[in-house]
């Protein structure tokens, strides 16, 4: 090891310190979250800077971020306040079991094929999870409940078309109140005269606070006006019997979700 340092190790000595795999290190080589090793001829050396690295992306991955976003935070990109923000963002749903799409279909009995479709008209939207996509057991539900529209007689091509809308019209929605978020709790908090953790403190709590109340806001919206929409068409074209049964359920229903 002529003219190394004496902290020098090949791939094989740097994956054991670091408790991963090698191929782990290539991935991350890959995409740019670590430093290529020092060469000498065929022979790539790694040093203590890069087992730090692997120790922080190790850590970075444990509090839920992705790899892109891990990127930005290693490079220097973020501000430090908003490290606790993303990792909030990441575990907002909670810890989880990833599911791989065929696992989705094993564990929900809905075929493969089915749930290519859906997800590639975003009617299933993953998480990323080690720079992959995955489900989890929220997403079990769901795609049941999707199964239950088609046992109903409803048509799949037409499903899947309001899902395409439902898809752009929600995300247009999520990036006008991801926008006010922004520009109204982020910045001038960031532009506040505190310290850095409580700046990032206010930020978790403030994300705590709004995402659950935002949520509930459109459900419930959209819950009232579903049933208004169902109420206007029966009124407009329904049997007296058809009229007197959703107005019925509306009474029953109106501040409840649906049924399971």
């Amino acid at each position: 090891m002529t003219a190394k340092a004496v902290q020098a190790w090949r791939v094989e000595e740097l994956a054991r310190r670091a408790d991963i795999s090698v191929d782990t290190i290539r991935f991350y080589q890959k995409r740019r979250l670590l430093p290529p090793p020092s060469r000498e001829g065929r022979v790539g050396w790694y040093g203590a800077e890069h087992l730090d690295r692997l120790q922080r992306i190790k850590e970075l991955r444990g509090r839920g971020l992705t790899l892109a976003l891990i990127g930005r935070m290693l490079d220097g990109e973020l501000d430090p306040t908003d490290l606790p923000l993303a990792a909030a963002v990441a575990d907002a749903e909670g810890p989880e079991e990833f599911l791989s799409l065929s696992e989705l279909s094993a564990r929900s009995g809905v075929p493969d094929a089915l749930l290519e479709a859906v997800a590639r008209e975003h009617l299933l939207v993953p998480r990323i999870h080690d720079g992959e996509p995955r489900y989890t057991s929220a997403d079990i539900a769901v795609v049941q409940q999707g199964l239950r529209l088609l046992e109903q007689g409803l048509p799949l091509p037409d499903l899947l078309q309001l899902a395409r809308e439902h898809h752009e019209t929600t995300r247009d929605v999520a990036e006008a109140a991801v926008a006010l978020f922004d520009r109204y709790v982020r910045a001038p908090l960031r532009a506040a005269d505190l310290p850095d953790d409580q700046k990032a403190e206010r930020l978790v709590d403030a994300f705590r606070t709004l995402l659950p109340a935002v949520t509930a806001l459109v459900a419930h919206h959209f819950r009232r006006v579903l049933l208004e929409v169902a109420q206007e068409h029966l009124e407009s074209v329904g049997e007296a019997t058809e009229i007197e049964a959703i107005n019925a359920e509306a009474a029953r229903r109106l501040d409840e979700g649906w049924p399971s």
